[in-house]
């Protein structure tokens, strides 16, 4: 039952989504910062770093909230998410994934797409250290992903987590990888492949027995990258195997928690499969939204305020 009508409308010049997205992700300015970095040990011995912001009255509300791909907890996508949510009465935890807070990690391994070990760690500590009654989980793109699975793959959730929102979020990602390859896209995916190969020479250093410069040197493509690193650090067999076993897609169906999926009709990072309406109008947990115009995570606005802020805010508040 759950597909939304959205109300999102674009003006003029962002209904383009490279404009959209670019504009989003490089021009875009946040008056917000947080306010304490805590470093969280995890339970392989690893960590990563939460970045922390405070409603100015005391609550028992926080927003819990995941990045995307070579992204951070000062992507701008982050702060937005952060400055509504403490103006109006939540906490804000945002997630460094592994590597991702400007030091790399300890172990080998480090962050990716199905990584819900990371977020159950990051919920044990906050709800063995704080005693919110309400949590809410925001996952931006490959976050989002990593949100969707954690939700579906668990029978059981804690007690105190009450909403998520996914905003932008490939649910195939073998396919959106697919998608990334085509040529309109390669101003992005050559972005990302830069960044994620600055960050595995970074790696070679540490770990010159796993990793030959080389290797890094060859990789000419996203998927390159995961065949030679992603899949094989973290215990899959191929780049095909992480796809298929980490895709939220699968998981969807078994989500037990209202659960906003927003996904713009024009992104070109995300396949047919990151709208699965089949599977919304079946849920009672699992709402659809797919606004006209957006690109990826650029749903702009006329005011500062970006429409998925508004829009995740809304809808949190709205199911608790």
């Amino acid at each position: 039952m759950p597909v939304i009508e959205s109300t999102y409308t674009a003006p003029h010049l962002f209904k383009n989504p490279h404009i959209a997205t670019i504009f989003a992700a490089t021009l875009r300015k946040v008056n917000f910062t947080t306010e304490k970095r805590e470093r969280l040990e995890l339970s392989d011995g690893d960590f990563l770093d939460l970045d922390w912001a405070f409603s100015k009255k005391q609550t028992k509300k926080l927003v819990i909230a995941m990045h995307g791909l070579a992204g951070n907890a000062n992507s701008p996508y982050m702060l937005g998410m952060g400055k509504i949510f403490t103006n109006n009465g939540w906490d804000y935890c945002a997630m460094n994934f592994r590597s991702c807070s400007g030091e790399i990690n300890r172990l080998y391994r480090s962050y990716n797409a199905g990584a819900t070990e990371d977020l159950e760690d990051v919920l044990n500590y906050v709800l063995r250290k704080n005693n919110y009654e309400q949590i809410a989980l925001i996952g931006f793109s490959l976050g989002g992903n990593l949100l969707l699975k954690y939700l579906g793959e668990r029978d059981q959730l804690p007690q105190p987590i009450k909403v998520a929102v996914a905003v932008s979020t490939p649910c195939d990602l073998g396919a959106s990888l697919e998608a990334l390859n085509l040529p309109k896209n390669k101003l992005y995916s050559k972005r990302f492949e830069k960044n994620l190969k600055d960050q595995l020479f970074e790696r070679q250093l540490a770990f010159p027995k796993e990793l030959e410069k080389q290797q890094i040197s060859a990789c000419n493509s996203l998927l390159a990258i995961d065949e030679l690193y992603t899949s094989r650090a973290h215990g899959y067999t191929s780049a095909s195997e992480y796809y298929k076993k980490c895709s939220c897609l699968q998981f969807l169906p078994n989500i037990k928690i209202p659960t906003l999926l927003l996904n713009a009709e024009n992104d070109t990072f995300l396949s047919s499969a990151s709208f699965p309406k089949k599977i919304a109008q079946e849920s009672t947990f699992l709402y659809l939204e797919t606004p006209k115009h957006g690109g990826h995570v650029g749903f702009i606005q006329y005011k500062k305020i970006y429409y998925q802020e508004e829009r995740a805010l809304q809808f949190t508040q709205n199911h608790l």
